[in-house]
């Protein structure tokens, strides 16, 4: 393969866990990769002292959307500087080859990899709804890769193997897991606390992450109401948990949707009502219209909705789901890449 590849991109664990699965695989290939990512957001804790990685670069990047005039011109100043930084880095490691896997982070390396005559752009899209820098730079991919588009070559989502692994056909609720994220979901923490009373009179056990911002609140809430729950902040070992369970509430982020898909688990998705273009109920309701999930947003939660849902064919929806993704995505995209690398 010509040059050294760059995956820019984060900020947030979706687009992270992409940019970590594009790592790995490139990695197995003996592809040396150099990450280009931001030091404001959740990408140093990702990536930081990674040995997987030829080279690691955090540039002091900030987002353009939700700031005031002044704000955006001084964002929009400061990732043409870092679009020049990157053109340095480009030159310096004979960089062919440059994968977005979107986010703030990935701004100034994908201009630079517009810019540099001889370097192709590919471009990860994580969610239904396309993210602002993706709609900007898309038009100058060489390709565009998403879950969401059937213009997309490989439809499937880069989904780490331990989930499919661990993933297992569902016939009977006896588990129900509440996932709202490492930051937490209250609206989920609130409405698990609202339905436990009675999954615990159905013999249902209950996982939950709370989050950090929650955890303490979740925790006495459990004790008040006598319910022995697997209760926890932040784990890094999610496949297990969803592996034990039968039975999901969760948001409907990209990452997650796919990675309970992975693992074969009907899940109730309760969207976060703030994400951008509403993207986390267009994710969801991309499963919901093929029948393999259930759907229902915050400020319209049923009890009733959700333990109709569990007393539903899950038998049915977990086997479906165990056919919604394939396993080998990110390994499909790459061989794309490496051709057209060629040519």
């Amino acid at each position: 393969m010509k040059g050294n590849v760059v995956i820019t991109g984060g900020g947030t664990g979706g687009h992270l866990k992409v940019a970590d699965a594009f790592i790995e695989e490139f990695n197995k290939r003996g592809i040396p990769v150099i990450f280009i990512g931001s030091s404001n957001g959740q990408d140093k804790q990702w990536f930081d002292q990674d040995k997987r990685l030829k080279a690691i670069y955090f540039l002091d990047t900030k987002g353009v959307v939700n700031k005031n005039t002044l704000g955006k011109i001084s964002s929009l100043l400061n990732i043409i500087s870092k679009t020049n930084y990157c053109l340095g880095l480009f030159s310096k490691y004979n960089v062919k080859t440059v994968i977005s896997v979107g986010g703030f982070s990935a701004a100034a390396a994908t201009f630079a990899s517009i810019v540099k005559p001889g370097c192709k752009l590919y471009i990860h899209e994580q969610n239904s709804v396309m993210g602002t820098l993706n709609k900007v730079t898309s038009r100058f991919a060489t390709e565009v890769f998403s879950s969401f588009t059937n213009s997309s070559k490989i439809k499937d989502y880069p989904v780490a193997q331990e989930f499919f692994e661990l993933g297992r056909i569902r016939d009977k609720v006896k588990t129900v897991a509440f996932f709202g994220g490492s930051q937490g979901a209250i609206a989920i923490n609130d409405f698990a606390l609202k339905v436990a009373v009675k999954l615990n009179e159905m013999d249902i056990k209950i996982i939950h992450q709370a989050g950090k911002n929650d955890y303490q609140r979740i925790k006495e809430e459990y004790a008040k109401l006598s319910i022995d729950a697997d209760i926890f902040d932040f784990s890094k070992d999610i496949p297990s948990k969803m592996q034990k369970a039968d039975f999901a509430v969760s948001r409907a982020g990209a990452s997650t949707l796919w990675e309970l898909c992975a693992n074969c688990l009907p899940t109730f998705f309760i969207p976060y009502k703030y994400a951008a273009g509403d993207h986390q109920y267009y994710n969801a309701k991309d499963l919901k219209d093929r029948g393999l999930c259930f759907l229902q947003r915050e400020g319209e939660l049923k009890e009733e909705d959700f333990f109709n849902a569990i007393n539903s064919d899950i038998h049915s929806i977990s086997k479906s789901l165990a056919s919604s993704i394939n396993s080998n995505a990110v390994a499909l995209i790459c061989n794309i890449i490496i051709q057209n690398n060629k040519k």
